[in-house]
């Protein structure tokens, strides 16, 4: 009978689950590819031919059992053929959808990939501005919902769903035409009265999955965060906390759980009602007409067995009616990311950056993330080709935004930003984003080896490239003194790794990419003192004869740096030299002296504790380490 379902529904609507379909037809049916369409046209071939044998196969069963009521000669031939025919019309109905289900897979697998595949070129093409207000975990659910969706909704509304109601079609046809209107009426209004009760009982009956679905959605929400929170957990001892907010959810889920299956028991009793009431109904008809001479025994079977068919398939008709919907609800919230429009697009005449000195130069530049909230204003400066440009700034000054400004994560609301004297507005943001290489202040890695995050620099670099990026960036003794060496999986976001070890994975990796400009985002703000020498001593070799932006928090890193910015509240107030900067007693002379103040603090009370053992070695000590997966 029916059975239930984890999903949620709410949300729908006809015009919108119509629209969904809409969309979902041109993967079906896919513009010059003429062999998946010649599949389609063979799989509903297939599923009429399914049908009508089905159809069929009740004949069969009536001859044969009139045949034995029958009293002649033939008894002992005749019955054997038509049974015979019986099971190889029942094999050939269900070899039929089989092969309907074989030609079809190659279209529903490709409609599934092209979808899977345009959503995620989609994803990976829109703003900064959504990635950052997304959530990571209910986006990745809206695809993976939407593509299982499809299946679903492939699998049981085009092979099950409309096969079933042609079935109907002729089964109420067939009893019409060959005994009278009230064999054909009692089939259509039973089973049209299963399926009318099965709908409108599991819509009422959909809150309790609703309910279902939200507790577990919450119950695993507040399980996820807690354990990627699981240091937060430990440090304020609320392992307690955490199990009962967890509990509350799983009650609540278990509530909902236990109405719905109470409301599922008697959807299914009232469905057996109905089933029995049909049943009783045409039977009744058939044994009123073998009594009077105008049916046979066979023909009471055939009536029978037409009805149990049709009852056969709808028995998961509540299951099928709440996945249908839920499959229109999943695809209508993937289909919506597709329509999500790009905040930055290249033009239709962008060009190639042609950035072989690497100048850059803001040109009065204004930026707003919001319309009341002005983050850039008139700023200007200019990289020259191969020198360094430090930008400094308390929190909040616009230091960052500047970053992703250049890497066009977003466009500029006033002025220009121009690499060798090429808006890059006017040029195609690859080709914008192959000219900058960035180590970021948070180094994120991948999951995989070193190898593999030293190589995402430039994917097609043979080992040796890597091995030579590695050692310009003072990582190649410590990688090769790994037990798996570059094979050493990091762990996910390389937590395996040191600070100082991710930041000369970051470097080595940026300088794979062999880019024409490079920007240091804050890349030694996180890192011990000790550390962050060794990481600027490694960014000051790698920037030698290129074009370098620095954007820093601590001002000893920048000393040499042939210009210094200074950003407060979205404007350069003050630039020059490390020594101008410090004559003029200006932003940056106070933020010099109390870095400086602060560093001294630092030592004397390093001083007054004594020597301690380090936690951590940032060249030579040993990290975990696993083999790559196989």
């Amino acid at each position: 009978m029916s059975q239930a379902t984890s999903n949620d529904t709410e949300g729908e609507s006809p015009s919108a689950h119509f629209k969904t379909l809409r969309t979902l037809v041109p993967y079906l049916w896919p513009r010059g590819r003429g062999g998946l369409k010649l599949r389609v046209v063979i799989a509903m071939a297939f599923l009429a031919a399914a049908k009508l044998t089905t159809v069929y196969v009740p004949f069969l069963y009536k001859a044969a059992v009139d045949a034995l009521t029958v009293e002649s000669a033939a008894i002992i031939v005749v019955p054997l053929f038509v049974i015979i025919g019986y099971g190889l019309a029942r094999v050939m109905a269900q070899a039929f959808g089989e092969l309907r289900d074989a030609v079809f897979a190659k279209v529903g697998q490709h409609a599934l990939r092209s979808i899977a595949l345009n959503t995620f070129h989609h994803l990976h093409r829109l703003s900064l501005r959504f990635h950052l207000e997304r959530q990571t975990g209910g986006l990745s659910r809206s695809i993976e919902r939407g593509t299982k969706g499809i299946d679903f909704l492939l699998r049981f509304m085009l092979f099950n769903v409309l096969p079933t109601l042609l079935e109907i079609g002729l089964v109420c046809g067939i009893l019409l035409y060959r005994y009278n209107f009230w064999f054909a009426a009692i089939t259509f209004f039973s089973v049209g009265g299963y399926i009318t009760f099965t709908l409108l009982f599991t819509e009422w009956r959909i809150k309790y999955r609703r309910e279902m679905n939200r507790s577990e959605s919450e119950a695993n929400t507040k399980a996820i965060d807690s354990l990627l929170n699981f240091e937060t957990v430990k440090y304020f001892g609320n392992e307690a906390h955490e199990e009962t907010r967890f509990d509350q959810s799983l009650e609540r889920y278990q509530k909902a759980a236990v109405k719905s299956q109470i409301t599922l028991s008697g959807l299914n009793i009232g469905q057996g009602f109905i089933i029995a009431a049909g049943l009783i109904g045409v039977m009744l008809l058939a044994a009123f007409g073998v009594r009077d001479g105008t049916m046979t025994i066979g023909d009471f079977v055939l009536v029978n067995t037409f009805l149990i068919q049709l009852y056969l398939p709808l028995g998961f008709l509540g299951f099928v009616y709440r996945e249908i919907k839920q499959s229109l609800v999943d695809m209508e919230a993937m289909f919506k990311l597709l329509s999500v429009e790009k905040e930055v697009e290249d033009r239709d005449d962008a060009t190639v950056l042609e950035a072989a000195r690497g100048e850059i130069e803001f040109d009065r530049v204004g930026f707003n993330y919001e319309a009341d909230r002005q983050i850039l204003r008139d700023v200007s400066f200019t990289v020259p080709a191969g020198k360094t440009v430090a930008i400094v700034g308390p929190s909040g000054a616009g230091k960052s935004t500047i970053s992703r400004l250049l890497f066009r994560f977003y466009d500029v609301t006033e002025g220009a930003i121009r690499i060798d004297g090429q808006d890059i507005r006017r040029v195609t943001q690859d080709s914008c984003r192959s000219a900058i290489g960035i180590v970021p202040q948070d180094t994120v890695l991948f999951n995989d080896t070193i190898g593999y995050n030293i190589r995402y620099g430039r994917p097609e670099a043979t080992d040796a490239e890597v091995e030579e990026a590695a050692r310009l960036a003072h990582i190649h003794e410590f990688v090769s003194g790994l037990p798996l060496g570059y094979h050493t999986i990091v762990g996910e976001r390389g937590l395996k790794l040191s600070g100082g070890e991710k930041q000369r994975v970051a470097i080595a990796r940026t300088i794979l990419k062999k880019p024409s400009i490079l920007l240091f985002d804050e890349a030694t703000s996180a890192l011990d003192s000790h550390t962050e020498k060794e990481i600027q001593a490694s960014i000051r070799e790698v920037s030698v004869d290129r074009t370098t932006l620095i954007i820093a928090h601590r001002l000893s890193t920048i000393i040499d740096a042939d210009e210094i910015l200074v950003l407060e509240d979205g404007r350069v107030v003050e630039r020059g030299s490390h020594a101008v900067l410090l004559s003029q007693d200006g932003l940056y002379a106070d933020m010099w002296r109390r870095q400086q103040q602060a560093a001294e603090y630092q030592e004397r009370l390093a001083e007054a504790l004594g020597p301690l053992e380090p936690e951590f070695d940032d060249v030579s000590r040993p990290i975990p380490v696993e083999a790559p997966a196989e």
